[in-house]
Protein backbone atom coordinates (compact mmCIF):
# COMPACT_ATOMS: atom_id res chain seq x y z
CA UNK A 1 0.00 0.00 0.00
CA UNK A 2 1.27 3.49 -1.27
CA UNK A 3 1.19 6.18 1.58
CA UNK A 4 -2.03 8.57 1.05
CA UNK A 5 -3.68 5.98 -1.20
CA UNK A 6 -7.70 5.80 -1.79
CA UNK A 7 -9.33 3.43 0.02
CA UNK A 8 -12.95 1.84 0.04
CA UNK A 9 -14.07 0.22 3.70
CA UNK A 10 -16.93 -2.41 2.73
CA UNK A 11 -19.95 -3.61 5.29
CA UNK A 12 -17.50 -6.20 6.03
CA UNK A 13 -14.39 -4.11 7.29
CA UNK A 14 -16.70 -2.31 9.07
CA UNK A 15 -18.91 -4.68 11.05
CA UNK A 16 -15.50 -6.19 11.80
CA UNK A 17 -14.30 -2.93 13.39
CA UNK A 18 -17.91 -2.06 15.34
CA UNK A 19 -17.99 -5.58 17.04
CA UNK A 20 -15.16 -7.08 19.33
CA UNK A 21 -17.13 -10.59 19.07
CA UNK A 22 -16.71 -10.37 15.42
CA UNK A 23 -14.44 -13.74 14.51
CA UNK A 24 -12.29 -11.28 12.32
CA UNK A 25 -12.41 -8.07 14.93
CA UNK A 26 -8.14 -8.44 15.61
CA UNK A 27 -7.53 -9.01 11.87
CA UNK A 28 -10.03 -5.52 11.23
CA UNK A 29 -8.31 -4.07 14.26
CA UNK A 30 -4.73 -4.23 12.80
CA UNK A 31 -5.32 -3.78 8.83
CA UNK A 32 -7.39 -0.11 10.56
CA UNK A 33 -3.77 0.86 12.42
CA UNK A 34 -2.17 0.00 9.31
CA UNK A 35 -4.54 1.95 6.93
CA UNK A 36 -4.37 4.56 9.75
CA UNK A 37 -0.24 4.63 9.97
CA UNK A 38 -0.31 4.80 6.02
CA UNK A 39 -2.35 7.88 5.83
CA UNK A 40 -4.83 5.87 3.67
CA UNK A 41 -7.69 8.29 2.17
CA UNK A 42 -10.83 6.49 3.44
CA UNK A 43 -14.27 6.37 1.13
CA UNK A 44 -17.08 4.29 1.61
CA UNK A 45 -20.74 4.19 -0.05
CA UNK A 46 -24.28 5.38 0.99
CA UNK A 47 -25.33 1.53 0.35
CA UNK A 48 -22.35 0.33 2.32
CA UNK A 49 -23.32 2.84 5.40
CA UNK A 50 -26.74 1.89 5.00
CA UNK A 51 -26.09 -2.42 4.83
CA UNK A 52 -23.75 -1.94 7.86
CA UNK A 53 -25.94 0.17 10.12
CA UNK A 54 -28.94 -2.08 9.65
CA UNK A 55 -26.39 -4.93 10.31
CA UNK A 56 -25.32 -3.98 13.13
CA UNK A 57 -29.30 -2.32 14.14
CA UNK A 58 -30.32 -6.04 13.67
CA UNK A 59 -26.93 -7.89 14.95
CA UNK A 60 -26.34 -5.93 17.77
CA UNK A 61 -28.15 -2.81 18.97
CA UNK A 62 -29.78 0.27 17.65
CA UNK A 63 -26.84 2.01 20.19
CA UNK A 64 -23.92 0.27 18.53
CA UNK A 65 -25.41 0.98 15.00
CA UNK A 66 -25.85 4.67 16.17
CA UNK A 67 -22.34 4.90 17.85
CA UNK A 68 -20.92 3.33 14.51
CA UNK A 69 -22.29 5.94 12.29
CA UNK A 70 -21.61 9.24 15.16
CA UNK A 71 -17.52 7.53 14.99
CA UNK A 72 -18.12 7.80 11.38
CA UNK A 73 -19.55 11.46 11.42
CA UNK A 74 -17.20 12.44 13.89
CA UNK A 75 -13.82 10.83 12.35
CA UNK A 76 -14.46 13.09 8.55
CA UNK A 77 -11.44 11.02 7.57
CA UNK A 78 -14.21 8.61 5.89
CA UNK A 79 -15.38 10.25 2.30
CA UNK A 80 -19.01 8.44 1.87
CA UNK A 81 -19.94 8.32 -1.48
CA UNK A 82 -23.19 8.48 -3.85
CA UNK A 83 -24.49 6.25 -5.55
CA UNK A 84 -26.62 7.17 -8.84
CA UNK A 85 -29.51 5.35 -10.48
CA UNK A 86 -26.71 4.94 -13.00
CA UNK A 87 -24.33 3.08 -10.77
CA UNK A 88 -27.02 1.16 -9.85
CA UNK A 89 -28.21 0.45 -13.38
CA UNK A 90 -24.40 -0.47 -14.39
CA UNK A 91 -23.90 -2.64 -11.15
CA UNK A 92 -26.71 -5.44 -12.64
CA UNK A 93 -23.94 -6.22 -15.16
CA UNK A 94 -22.21 -8.37 -12.78
CA UNK A 95 -24.94 -10.69 -11.89
CA UNK A 96 -24.40 -12.34 -15.59
CA UNK A 97 -20.84 -12.73 -14.03
CA UNK A 98 -20.59 -16.76 -13.38
CA UNK A 99 -18.09 -16.09 -11.24
CA UNK A 100 -19.59 -13.89 -8.44
CA UNK A 101 -21.75 -16.62 -7.13
CA UNK A 102 -23.83 -14.69 -3.95
CA UNK A 103 -22.98 -11.29 -5.12
CA UNK A 104 -25.07 -8.74 -3.30
CA UNK A 105 -26.54 -5.59 -4.54
CA UNK A 106 -24.85 -3.54 -2.19
CA UNK A 107 -21.06 -5.27 -3.63
CA UNK A 108 -21.69 -4.74 -6.86
CA UNK A 109 -23.00 -0.84 -6.63
CA UNK A 110 -19.43 -1.00 -4.92
CA UNK A 111 -17.52 -2.16 -7.68
CA UNK A 112 -19.28 0.87 -10.22
CA UNK A 113 -18.62 3.93 -7.21
CA UNK A 114 -14.94 1.99 -6.85
CA UNK A 115 -14.19 2.49 -10.71
CA UNK A 116 -15.71 5.91 -11.10
CA UNK A 117 -13.87 7.19 -7.85
CA UNK A 118 -10.83 4.96 -9.67
CA UNK A 119 -9.95 3.43 -6.16
CA UNK A 120 -7.85 -0.06 -6.52
CA UNK A 121 -7.67 -0.95 -3.30
CA UNK A 122 -10.72 -2.57 -0.83
CA UNK A 123 -10.53 -2.73 3.07
CA UNK A 124 -12.79 -5.75 2.74
CA UNK A 125 -12.99 -9.56 3.77
CA UNK A 126 -15.34 -10.51 0.62
CA UNK A 127 -13.49 -12.57 -2.01
CA UNK A 128 -15.80 -10.62 -4.96
CA UNK A 129 -13.59 -7.75 -4.54
CA UNK A 130 -10.53 -9.31 -5.45
CA UNK A 131 -12.24 -11.70 -8.62
CA UNK A 132 -13.59 -8.45 -10.35
CA UNK A 133 -10.01 -7.05 -9.77
CA UNK A 134 -9.73 -5.11 -7.39
CA UNK A 135 -6.21 -5.15 -4.60
CA UNK A 136 -7.33 -6.05 -1.11
CA UNK A 137 -6.09 -4.53 2.26
CA UNK A 138 -3.35 -7.12 4.02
Amino acid sequence: MRQGESVFVDSGAWIALALTRDPLHARAREQWDTLQGAGARLHTSIPVVIETFTFLDRNASRDVALAWKEAIDKARAVKILGCELRDLEEAWGYFRRPDLHKLSAVDATSFVIMKRARIRLAYAFDHHFAVVGFRMVG
